[in-house]
């Protein structure tokens, strides 16, 4: 459900990042690429600009990232979608027959800025961009005996416990400091015979490794039909029996081990349904926290578990609590 690699949100038709740029295209032809910079208080006015004067895509990303300037964006779901950012970078895309300069001051006077505004442009020859989109994932060493593999990749270790993914449409390919978490949780912490749920399931990567590391059963939860079908399709590929269902199902189970790597806003208001999730005496592992929010997080848990940091990696924690037996039976 949330975030591997770079963050971004989506508007239509435009990304917001505050990470490095990116771009994917998939065509046979050449591109011109137009990068000028804005406040960031024009630019949804000038990304639909941009877009209705025949821009493939429009991409928007902060003007200072990689400096200390940067201000990093996590889109936490009730948000404004109101820019923190002082000044953006904002680059359209092109085909090659396009009239550039006539096209763009269109575009920047539809925004009532200044149609002699500055812009660079660039030619983005094509590219094999299934191949170079496949170039960021490479194998993923966790441990001494456990690997993430994307599906183009012989594993480096055969004699390892290897995870086996595609990332495809779906969240979950071991590379973001939450997923790693997790994984690095599962890998210290099951013992063999445990029964897990991976609540926001993305591409499964969880629940897989959890049936790989020795539970006994594995049930993934998603909201989005997408993560579903590549959840399935990757234990299918990794050869485990993980059953995957929509949110929507009620959760009727309880579990030894409840895992939820979201983001800190839906964990809050999740806090009783996952809660009552895990049986008196397991446990639970919430991922997707910086480390700022870590408190208000665990507050939320609190009334049926003692919460602790377990872990850190980079900005993010993992929260990680036993749930306690109701008085009755403590008899």
């Amino acid at each position: 459900m949330s975030r591997d690699s770079a963050f971004c949100v989506s508007l239509p038709g435009v990304v917001l990042s505050s990470g490095p740029p990116s771009l994917i295209l998939d065509s046979d032809m050449s591109w011109f690429l137009v990068t000028l910079q804005a406040d960031a208080g024009c630019v949804h006015v000038l990304s639909d600009a941009l877009l209705q004067t025949g821009a493939v895509s429009v991409e928007v990303t902060d003007a200072y990232a990689g400096t200390p300037r940067e201000h990093a964006l996590f889109a936490e779901p009730g948000e404004s979608d109101t820019l923190p950012w002082e000044l953006v970078n904002v680059r359209a895309l092109y085909d090659e027959g396009a009239d550039i300069a006539a096209r763009v001051a269109a575009a920047l006077r539809a925004a009532n800025l200044d149609p002699e505004h500055g812009f660079d442009v660039e030619r983005v020859a094509d590219r094999d961009w299934v191949r170079a989109t496949q170039s960021q994932f490479r194998p993923l060493q966790l441990s001494s005996r456990l690997w993430v593999v994307p599906t183009w990749h012989a594993p480096p270790d055969p004699g390892a416990i290897n995870l086996i993914i595609d990332p495809g449409l779906a969240f979950g390919t071991g590379t973001h400091p939450t997923t790693r978490l997790c994984l690095n949780w599962l890998d210290a912490n099951l013992r063999g015979g445990e029964t897990v749920l991976d609540y926001g399931c993305g591409s499964g990567i969880l629940a897989i490794a959890a049936v790989k590391l020795g539970a006994v059963r594995a049930v993934g939860v998603d909201i989005e039909p997408a993560a579903l079908l590549a959840a399935r399709h990757n234990a299918m590929q990794n050869q485990v029996d993980v059953r995957f269902e929509g949110a929507h199902e009620s959760v009727s189970s309880r579990y030894d081990i409840v895992l939820a790597n979201i983001l800190a806003s839906p964990l809050q208001l999740l806090a009783p349904l996952l809660a009552c999730a895990v049986r008196s005496g397991g446990q639970i592992v919430l991922s997707g926290i910086l480390e700022h929010q870590a408190d208000e997080v665990g507050n939320a848990y609190r009334e049926w578990f003692d919460m602790n940091i377990t872990q850190r990696d980079e900005s993010w924690v993992l929260l990680a609590g036993i749930k306690r037996y109701p008085p009755q039976e403590r008899l």
